[in-house]
């Protein structure tokens, strides 16, 4: 068995039915920054555009053809860490905000306008965390998948919206290690 066959191996046991996973960048919230998002064939999905000349954090996602999918906006003076992504005209979809109360790990409570609302829970720090919905994992970010340094693997189920995935993903990147 070669080396690429090890590798496929390993794909398929983290893989459900239909799941897709997706390489995401560390410090993907760097103002300026511009990155793609790839998929696990190695191909560019998602660009994300780190909007230059801005107050506050602002991501955007777009699609390979450079239209605004979401839009990532950090929101100041509230409580505790709070970030909005919104929709390309602007509409709130999704609200994620750091948990008061976090005991031995953190967790992030995901508030979706269209639909159920996320929980994120595990080692958020390290890039080992799940999201979960209703009680149901609906997708997992591992860095011990990818050896590509400064890298992790968000593996988001068949039946979920990717693009919100992977915004939550970078949400929970930026307000977990402010200092980049």
């Amino acid at each position: 068995m070669g080396l690429r066959d090890r590798r496929k191996d390993r794909r398929g046991e983290r893989r459900g039915d239909g799941a897709t996973t997706y390489r995401m960048r560390q410090k993907l919230a760097s103002i300026g920054d511009d990155y793609w998002i790839e998929d696990e064939l190695g191909q560019r999905v998602y660009k994300v555009n780190g909007k230059a000349l801005r107050i506050r954090k602002t991501l955007v996602f777009e699609d390979t053809t450079g239209n605004e999918l979401l839009k990532i906006q950090e929101r100041k003076l509230r409580v505790r860490d709070t970030m909005k992504i919104e929709d390309a005209s602007g509409q709130t979809v999704a609200t994620v905000k750091k948990a008061l109360i976090s005991p031995l790990r953190e967790r992030f409570d995901v508030e979706v306008e269209a639909g159920p609302d996320l929980e994120v829970h595990g080692n958020i720090v390290d890039h080992e965390y799940r999201i979960t919905q209703d009680g149901t994992d609906v997708a997992e970010v591992s860095k011990k998948w990818l050896r590509v340094a400064d890298s992790y693997g968000v593996q988001v189920a068949a039946d979920q919206d990717p693009v919100l995935i992977l915004a939550v993903s970078a949400v929970i990147d930026s307000l977990t290690h402010e200092e980049r």
